[in-house]
């Protein structure tokens, strides 16, 4: 068995057609949506990361702002800034790019974050909206693997589906999306993570496997049952070369696997910038 690739590139561009008209639509009435991103450091990936998100900006007339931050400027120089993005009527959106450096506290700069303005997902009310299945923005790397499975006609509705990893930008809100009801969701949902003993026995009892634990390789063709979705979620750095959590060998053994190149990394910038729009929206009434 030869696994079909879910390449993101298609499903961003889905998302970012939509994106382009609701712009256009916000144009009409004037308004022009903003997204902003605060970069603490110098961190390479983070960076990269961060320019590829105004890029994309640029293409759908999103206007961006970047707040860089040195990695010597203390925790208040941080919380300064996001004063500043939470006051500036310009943008409507705007992310904290994790991870942070040493010495700096994220929950506190999370949790100061205006929740109208959580493009991420991850303010603590965001994150609670989603447990409490109230509408809210969604965590972007979740909300994009969601979009495509849905993208690639995967059936999650009454499958079983596990989670390798449970932290809180991915693992943990990829498992409660996954329970939800509605379109890609309503699935039954085992969280795993790289502590668990005996861990292929859980995760060759999974129809769709979702790797975020950033541990590259770690999951192995024998943690696979033949047949099985497997998208990996989690990523490394190593130097300028980006690793997966998922084992290539193991396209020999899945029904679909997303690429090593160009899987969530796409669907993730464009639920970033759908989010956004959203709030754009909901503040224009």
């Amino acid at each position: 068995m030869t696994a079909q690739l879910m390449p993101g590139g298609p499903v961003a561009e889905a998302i970012l057609d939509d994106v382009r008209t609701r712009v256009a639509a916000l144009n009409e009435r004037g308004i022009t949506p903003g997204l902003g991103t605060i970069l603490v450091g110098d961190d390479g990936p983070s960076a990269s990361y961060v320019a590829r998100k105004h890029d994309t900006c640029a293409t759908v007339g999103v206007e961006s702002f970047n707040a860089e931050i040195p990695a010597d400027a203390g925790q208040q120089a941080l919380l300064d800034t996001i004063h500043e993005f939470n006051a500036n009527p310009a943008i409507d959106g705007y992310i904290l790019q994790l991870p942070l450096p040493d010495g700096f506290d994220a929950g506190e700069a999370l949790a100061l974050m205006d929740p109208a303005k959580d493009a991420d997902g991850l303010h603590p009310e965001s994150l609670g909206k989603l447990v409490l299945q109230e509408e809210g923005p969604l965590p972007c790397t979740p909300a994009g693997i969601q979009a495509m499975l849905i993208h690639y006609g995967i059936e999650v509705a009454g499958k079983h589906v596990v989670v390798v990893g449970r932290g809180p930008t991915l693992g943990r809100p990829m498992s409660l999306l996954m329970t939800l009801k509605g379109a890609g969701a309503n699935a039954a949902v085992t969280v795993v993570h790289s502590g668990v003993k005996n861990l292929a026995d859980y995760t060759t009892e999974a129809d769709i496997l979702i790797a975020a634990v950033g541990i590259p390789n770690f999951i192995t063709p024998e943690m696979v049952k033949p047949g099985a979705v497997v998208v990996s979620g989690g990523i490394t750095w190593e130097g300028k070369k980006l690793l997966p959590d998922v084992d290539e060998a193991v396209g020999e053994v899945a029904s679909w696997i997303t690429p090593r190149l160009g899987g969530v990394g796409p669907t993730t910038v464009a639920m970033l910038i759908r989010n956004t729009i959203l709030a754009a929206e909901r503040s224009a009434g």
